[in-house]
């Protein structure tokens, strides 16, 4: 997520009653996680396992529980014995959740030659190109982007909260919702069906490729980013921060495991389980997901297994 202005790193210390070390003079121009964040970013850290890598990230300013951590050069960090609950502090007050009343709000911005059908809701921030149609009963929730000649058919809903939590086990409440203020992108000639659900980010953006088709029943986790001309068959799931390369086929009801890569023009068959990053350019089937020739093999020999069997039981009963 963006601010809309930059902070000030000790402005924000002293909205959040934390110390600050390293450069005082930094200022935030967004928040993101650690596999999204970028130069100018603020990111937190609340495990030693982690400070590595956010301390050693792009991040400009890490909220970190720990005063004896070195500051690299340039960066700055804000000293919290919670960090997490920083973070959440900083998303209530920068990104609020909106109250979404009417149909079609004055920050919305919907092309003159779309179409948008009886009970669509629309939140705040969202823009919507030329030429597209929207379904009865479809939930395009706030900071939404969709492109042109963009079809979204009936009960779907755009821009949910990430399934994403922090957890704790000394907590009574062990799992706490991280607050989602990230983005969907819905680019142009997008197809998505009916019933579907697509996550926003948690602090980045989920991102639909030019010209992908989506079936009906389909979930997109958060941050998920789907490339050009893809075809995604119903009941499919895709985990969070997952990347699917373009021109890749999805059919039906496979499931698709988290922060993985799936390859270019790759074809994953139905009810197929995708547990780790595939190559692109070959058919995949079967969990975990293999090549499809490689496990229709393995099937014909599972088959062959009673037949073996009998062979060397009747062997022993002649010997």
């Amino acid at each position: 997520m963006k601010f809309k202005d930059p902070i000030p790193v000790q402005a924000l210390a002293k909205f959040l009653g934390v110390s600050v070390t390293g450069n005082l003079e930094n200022k935030a121009y967004g928040i993101n996680e650690i596999h999204r964040v970028a130069e100018g970013d603020i990111c937190f850290v609340d495990h030693p396992k982690y400070y590595y890598s956010s301390l050693n990230s792009k991040a400009t300013i890490i909220i970190i529980n720990s005063d004896k951590e070195l500051v690299p050069q340039g960066k700055s960090l804000l000293i919290a014995e919670d960090p997490f609950v920083c973070y959440l502090r900083i998303v209530e007050k920068y990104a609020p959740l909106s109250n979404i009343q009417t149909t079609q709000l004055s920050s919305a911005q919907v092309g003159k030659t779309s179409v948008v059908m009886g009970n669509v809701v629309i939140g705040n921030n969202v823009t919507i190109g030329e030429h597209c149609i929207i379904y009865p009963h479809v939930t395009i929730l706030d900071n939404t982007e969709i492109g042109d000649h963009v079809i979204i058919q009936s009960g779907t809903v755009i821009g949910s909260d990430a399934f994403y939590y922090n957890s704790k086990r000394s907590r009574t409440v062990q799992y706490q919702k991280m607050l989602s203020c990230g983005k969907v992108v819905i680019e142009d000639y997008v197809e998505i069906g009916a019933n579907c659900t697509i996550d926003r980010g948690v602090t980045a953006e989920t991102r639909i490729g030019l010209g992908t088709k989506i079936d009906n029943l389909v979930h997109i986790g958060h941050e998920v980013i789907i490339g050009k001309n893809c075809l995604i068959a119903a009941q499919v799931g895709v985990a969070g921060v997952t990347i699917i390369e373009d021109n890749v086929t999805l059919w039906g009801q496979v499931g698709v495991s988290k922060t993985l890569t799936i390859g270019k023009n790759a074809v994953v068959l139905a009810q197929s389980g995708v547990s780790n990053t595939l190559e692109g350019n070959k058919v995949y089937f079967g969990y975990p997901a293999v090549e499809a020739n490689t496990k229709r093999r393995e099937i014909v020999w599972i088959k062959r297994i009673p037949e073996l069997w009998n062979k060397i039981m009747s062997t022993k009963d002649n010997d």
